[in-house]
């Protein structure tokens, strides 16, 4: 797979010719088990795409700026939320929360894979993953 140069890291997710965001797994070739990122070693997993929709397994509201890179902290610091996502039946991923009011966020609410720009330390920014309400812009 080639990486796309704005993406935050390499075989974490990637975008499709239509723009689209998809999540990589990685299944354990002799369990069957399914990790999330996907583990470089080739030989012990096979690359497994994530479903594109999911539903809020926990959240947390992140109130205060992180003390480390790869935040860049030189802007002013705005709360963002951060959950657990249930894929399938298999897997729960953690990912940033987007397009919702704190307020209205909901254990089991139906979510979809979207991108969010990240500003990292060095100034760059790139693109992560991010889930946001279903039925959202």
């Amino acid at each position: 797979m080639p990486a796309h140069p704005d993406l935050i890291a390499d075989n974490l997710f990637d975008l499709r010719a239509d723009g689209a965001p998809v999540l990589y797994a990685g299944r354990e070739r002799t369990s069957g088990r399914l990790v999330f990122p996907l583990p470089a070693d080739a030989e012990r997993f096979e690359r497994v795409e994530l479903p594109e929709r999911g539903r809020l397994w926990s959240f947390t509201i992140q109130r205060f700026r992180p003390k480390s890179p790869p935040y860049a902290g030189d802007e002013a610091f705005v709360p963002y939320a951060v959950g657990y996502v249930t894929l399938g039946e298999a897997i729960i991923v953690e990912a940033r929360l987007v397009d919702v009011a704190f307020e209205d966020l909901r254990i089991d609410m139906p979510l979809r894979l979207t991108t969010e720009p990240f500003r990292l330390a060095t100034g760059e920014t790139r693109l992560t993953y991010a889930f946001a309400p279903e039925g959202s812009a």
